[in-house]
């Protein structure tokens, strides 16, 4: 999928990321909020901050939060909510997370929360978010995980069904390798379950498309319905999936 049909498909459901579940109210937001050790003059950069969650977490505690995204719908979005909450500190602006057109070493910290399985490159985003850290900054990451080998690509492939713009996630271990080749030291791992609604999840699609996405849901096997876990029935049935929270430093050495 193109990066001009991602904007389309999220400027589309904007505005349902504002108080989806996940999104608005999930374990990870206030988990990431609480591991990051921000301070009283960081300057942080929210990649792809969809409906400004994150930003709007550790705004409060840190002198600038400059959020960006490639969809504007999400950007006005982000600036509504932090004008509701009076963040006069916050920016919104356009970015791709490819390319972070920031200065060398201007943020001390970077963020990116349920969003890198629809980037173009991870490479090219952890090679930017690099770039853009001061000396020993922090990269702090959420995305969901899936496991290694055939059953990740079960998994993926489950995703991408039900969204195009789904691109890959990653397992853990290819995280942590990405993270390490990238510069960084990961001080802080953990792996976050979260049990969806299957009924919700597809609710986007007609009938014929749930019939599918049900299937490979109910029909996994192996390591793959293990990963899953598909219980219940109807507009019971739920499965899980997990996200990785990764808080990574940038390696002196490779400043």
């Amino acid at each position: 999928m193109s990066r001009q049909s991602v904007r389309e498909q999220f400027g589309a459901n904007a505005r349902f990321y504002v108080t989806h579940a996940t999104h608005a109210r999930g374990a990870s937001l206030a988990r990431l909020a609480e591991v990051v050790p921000c301070a009283s003059d960081w300057r942080v950069l929210d990649v792809a901050t969809g409906a400004g969650h994150t930003a709007f977490a550790l705004a409060p505690r840190v002198a600038h939060v400059t959020a960006t995204d490639i969809t504007p719908e999400m950007l006005d979005l982000t600036r509504e909510g932090a004008a509701a909450r009076g963040l006069t500190n916050l920016v919104a602006e356009a970015a791709p997370a490819e390319e972070l057109d920031y200065p060398a070493g201007h943020f001390q910290c970077v963020t990116c929360r349920i969003a890198a399985h629809h980037f173009d490159s991870i490479d090219a985003f952890l090679a930017r978010s690099h770039a853009v850290l001061a000396p020993t900054g922090y990269l702090a990451i959420v995305d969901n995980v899936t496991p290694f080998g055939a059953a990740g690509e079960y998994v993926n492939a489950f995703e991408k069904l039900r969204d195009p713009s789904h691109r890959r996630c990653l397992s853990d271990s290819q995280w942590q390798d990405a993270l390490q080749s990238h510069g960084f030291d990961v001080e802080r791992k953990e792996i976050l379950a979260k049990r969806m609604n299957f009924a919700k999840w597809a609710s986007r699609h007609d009938e014929t498309m749930q019939s599918f996405l049900r299937a490979l849901l109910t029909l996994a096997h192996g390591p793959a319905r293990g990963f899953l876990q598909p219980r219940g029935t109807g507009d019971e049935l739920t499965f899980g999936l997990q996200e990785g929270l990764y808080v990574a430093r940038k390696r002196l050495s490779s400043a």
